[in-house]
């Protein structure tokens, strides 16, 4: 799954390739971390910093770079394509890779786009935007089957690999934005960070965003401005707001607006409210979240409702979920609801099938699941999104799910004292993939029925390596939840081993 999800739900809280086959992600995934798994590395090659040289290269890495080899030394360069010639310059160098980047293309890649964004190659998040969408579905593919082929968990040969699940339309599904605020020159600024940096480009439009987010930041940039309300210096450390946050909801056309603040006080706010609630009616709820000082976090503990609802409501599956501002839901509802309906259609679950919802966040895969189950028990150690979980049963009047506060290890054996044993169960863990304990405790119990949704291949790859001891892999269904980015989602089908 994205964004923050993975900041706990938003709370506070290869295959080998076949012969002729192109390969577009390898091994060399991780400059910084994969030290130890650098091919013909020579710490002898004499480059220095801005020096120029040809490149063609060979592959992508995990995150959508370029990669290729200079007398053997790995290099990666963001914004190329596999089979391209580019002229590249030395931005580092370091004992086991260079980075570099592009000057210019001699030879292009029939896989070569312009894209939409102007400034695709300066911020993060448009990693694969200059790349047509089936060759980055092609290469969504890829990243599993690389994965696999690094971790080699049992049978991984022979995993069904199905092709990724495109969109009709791969842009404008972001739900939510949240970007960051900076005057810059006398000029407020509204946007997002330059690759690598800490400096901010203003960004009128954002193409995989909602429309509607991207009207309501811009409306309330100018608002800002023309109030003069006090805006950060992160320089100086003072000031006031820091960040917008936007959230629309794809059922109703909603917008819950959030001001990320660094003081708890917001001078100002009374008038802010007044030329919001004028100029864009759509807003149903303005909020003030409170997060002081130099963080790399954007969101604070506490948060206050200004004006307005106290969320917004988003319809997934038939059921109705209200979602607070920080309450975690998909940025990308198209794509949401097919995860969820592959989940669905992998456990085929029945009536007598009692469903462990893990990582349940505000209840979302399970709830939706819950008519299809005998009884859902869903486990998060968030308090607020297991509150969040029971008050949506309640509101969808799903009286066979509960949602508990705890961990695995003393959840499942709870369950298990009170006689109630899992014949299914889904786990839609954060990147950093399954915990420790939670794996140990499906082995032990061993589900009959399994869904592993994953957001991240590489922790996905290593969790099978525990988890094929119990359990063989049906198929992984690539869902590229993400257009123009290289991130990946997966869905995964696995059944208990006789």
């Amino acid at each position: 799954m994205t964004e923050n999800k993975k900041q706990k739900k938003g709370y506070p809280s290869k295959l080998k390739s076949q012969p002729g086959q192109k390969t577009y992600y390898g091994k060399h995934f991780d400059p910084r971390k994969q030290h130890g798994q650098q091919r013909a590395s020579t710490d002898g090659v004499a480059v220095r910093i801005g020096q120029n040289f040809p490149l063609t290269i060979k592959r992508l890495g995990i995150n959508g770079e370029g990669i290729g080899y200079f007398k053997r030394k790995i290099v990666f360069v963001p914004g190329v394509l596999p089979d391209e010639v580019a002229v590249v310059k030395v931005t580092d160098v370091q004992p086991k890779y260079i980075a570099a980047k592009v000057l210019k293309i001699r030879e292009k890649s029939p896989n070569r786009v312009k894209p939409l964004d102007t400034f695709a190659d300066e911020v993060g998040g448009f990693e694969l935007e200059h790349m047509t969408y089936s060759a980055q579905l092609a290469f969504k593919k890829d990243v599993i089957a690389q994965s696999l082929e690094k971790f080699q968990p049992k049978g991984w040969s022979d995993y069904d690999l199905r092709d990724t699940i495109g969109m009709a339309n791969p842009y404008e599904y972001r739900n939510k934005a949240q970007f960051p605020v900076r005057k810059i020159d006398d000029v407020l600024s509204v946007g997002m960070y330059k690759r690598g940096s800490h400096e901010l480009v203003d960004l009128p439009i954002v193409h995989t965003q909602s429309p509607a987010t991207m009207k309501v930041l811009r409306t309330v940039r100018d608002l800002l401005d023309k109030l003069s309300v006090s805006i950060y210096n992160e320089d100086k450390n003072r000031g006031t707001v820091k960040t917008i946050v936007a959230r629309v909801s794809h059922t109703t056309g909603d917008v819950q607006l959030t001001f990320v603040t660094n003081t708890d006080g917001f001078p100002g706010d009374v008038a802010l409210i007044a030329a919001i609630n004028q100029a864009l009616p759509e807003v149903n709820g303005i909020f003030q979240n409170f997060n002081p000082g130099r963080t790399s976090l954007v969101w604070g503990e506490e948060t206050i409702k200004l004006w307005g609802k106290d969320y917004i409501e988003e319809t997934v599956m038939g059921k109705t979920f209200q979602l607070s501002p920080r309450a975690f839901m998909q940025l990308n509802h198209t794509q949401m609801t097919v995860v969820y309906n592959e989940a669905l259609s992998a456990l085929n679950l029945t009536h007598a099938d009692k469903l462990v919802d893990a990582y349940a966040g505000v209840g979302t895969i399970g709830l939706s699941l819950a008519d299809k189950a005998g009884e859902v028990r869903g486990m998060e150690i968030i308090p607020e999104a297991v509150d969040d979980a029971n008050i949506n049963a309640k509101i969808n009047h799903i009286s066979n799910a509960k949602y508990e506060v705890g961990t695995a290890e003393v959840l499942f054996p709870k369950w298990q004292a009170e006689g109630w044993l899992a014949d299914a169960l889904v786990v839609d863990p954060p990147r950093t993939g399954l915990d420790t304990a939670l794996r140990r405790e499906i082995i032990r119990t061993k589900p009959e029925k399994f869904v592993y949704i994953s957001c991240n291949a590489s922790t996905l790859a290593r969790d099978l390596v525990d988890l094929t001891k119990a359990y063989k892999v049906d198929y992984i269904q690539s869902i590229d939840m993400f257009p123009q980015t290289a991130r990946w989602e997966g869905v995964v089908k696995l059944t208990r081993r006789d």
